[in-house]
């Protein structure tokens, strides 16, 4: 005979219809979150792809870039070297920082990586510019949905990464003068750059738990976007180098 004097048999159910309703909101309130942060990637990347078509179509590239090199001129310099310091502007200043001029920010800098990287269409034939994207988009979409549901902690490979990520900076330099070094660099980028998307990826989702609901929220989304947009278009140019077919 139940003891109807103990209020835990007949409390418990609806303990358990609360727990499971907090469940339900707070996955609810997860899958909101990240596909915030897709839509924003993924409108960037598209942004870059399209302003990128588009300069190199116009013939207005030659204001920036030398069109038989690639190389850029004083103009060019400076469109090139504007994304570094608006991704440092929204590192360093993101707790100070309205969302509108976060936002602003992200936007202005895939435009101007989209003038950059204009040169890849006239370095490279359409048809390999094309495959690397789909090729990158195929492996970023599941490094991505790998990074999103494995239970492995992926944290501990964070240094490992970012320390990997200034070598390859520092090998490209040497690969100026050493150019026999760029498809182990190109190589080396594709894997580095796989990592960091299921790495960025889990630490994206982690975050949720810490912003969730409070005026953070919006900010960690774009930044975790910006995250996610270099990764994406950083392993897109390596599968370029390693695989795209030059115009000459």
């Amino acid at each position: 005979m139940a003891n109807w004097s103990d209020p835990r048999p007949a409390a418990s159910p609806f303990g358990g219809q609360t727990v499971r309703a907090q469940g339900a909101a707070y996955d609810a309130g997860l899958r909101s979150y990240m596909l915030s942060v897709y839509n924003y990637m993924t409108s960037a990347v598209l942004l870059t792809g399209v302003v990128a078509l588009g300069f190199a179509m116009s013939g207005y590239v030659s204001v920036l870039f030398n069109p038989q090199t690639g190389s850029p001129n004083l103009l060019g310099w400076v469109v090139m070297l504007a994304p570094v310091g608006i991704v440092f502007a929204m590192s360093f200043g993101q707790a100070r920082m309205q969302t509108g001029t976060l936002k602003a920010l992200f936007w202005g800098y895939a435009l101007l990586m989209g003038l950059s990287l204009s040169t890849v269409f006239l370095r490279y034939t359409g048809e390999s510019v094309a495959g690397a994207f789909f090729a990158t988009a195929a492996g970023f979409a599941g490094l991505s949905l790998y990074g999103y549901t494995t239970k492995r902690d992926l944290s501990p490979f964070a240094t490992f990464l970012l320390v990997g990520v200034i070598g390859i900076l520092v090998a490209s330099i040497i690969a100026i003068w050493l150019p026999g070094l760029n498809p182990v660099i190109s190589i080396v980028g594709v894997l580095l750059f796989a990592g960091l998307t299921a790495y960025d990826t889990q630490r994206t989702k982690s975050m949720y738990a810490y912003v969730r609901g409070t005026e953070d929220e919006q900010r960690v989304v774009v930044m975790s976007a910006l995250s996610l947009y270099l990764d994406f278009i950083n392993m897109f140019l390596f599968v370029l180098r390693l695989f795209g077919s030059s115009r000459n």
